[in-house]
């Protein structure tokens, strides 16, 4: 904004010029949001925010990767050294898409965020992340302990040969 004002006999504009602070963190997508499924394109609207993919990366620790519900959704739950390493891929985001992840994968309610350690597969562009190297990220999961029965996945594909046909939010009927 512009303001002017006079001070003794000189009018002094002052101009003050915000600068917004872009706070950028990295976030693990493990289903649903990873290159080459359904909801892939929520990554790459950027009305939603910024995403830059950094690399593909596996948990360094085990954790259970369940597809649950019946809308089939993809859940990593929060019970590490159960279940097998998690293949995903890691982003870069700006606090938008930040809080557009959390809306969209009703957090705290439904997931919580928390943060896990990656071992670094691969990426591509200049910015990727070092193969072999330990890096962190959120990650969105839950604990649900009657889901620990259900069957694990390393890599989770909506398209995959576990024929369970994943339910996009705009298509679910309510619970």
């Amino acid at each position: 904004p512009r303001i002017l004002r006079t001070v003794g006999h000189v009018n002094v504009l002052i101009i003050s010029v915000v600068c917004p602070v872009v706070h950028m963190a990295r976030v693990f997508v493990y289903g649903t949001l990873k290159k080459g499924q359904p909801n892939y394109f929520r990554m790459e609207n950027t009305s939603n925010g910024q995403a830059e993919f950094l690399a593909r990366a596996r948990t360094v620790e085990p954790y259970p990767l369940v597809i649950a519900t019946k809308f089939n959704i993809p859940f990593l739950l929060n019970e590490p050294g159960t279940g097998q390493r998690i293949y995903g891929e890691i982003y870069r985001i700006d606090q938008k898409m930040l809080d557009f992840l959390d809306r969209f994968e009703g957090c705290p309610e439904r997931y919580q965020r928390t943060k896990i350690q990656l071992e670094v597969q691969d990426g591509e562009g200049e910015n990727t992340l070092k193969p072999g190297s330990i890096e962190e990220a959120f990650v969105y999961s839950r604990r649900e302990p009657e889901w620990l029965q259900n069957q694990t996945y390393e890599s989770y594909d909506a398209f995959g040969d576990h024929g369970l046909k994943y339910v996009l939010p705009e298509d679910r009927s309510p619970e």
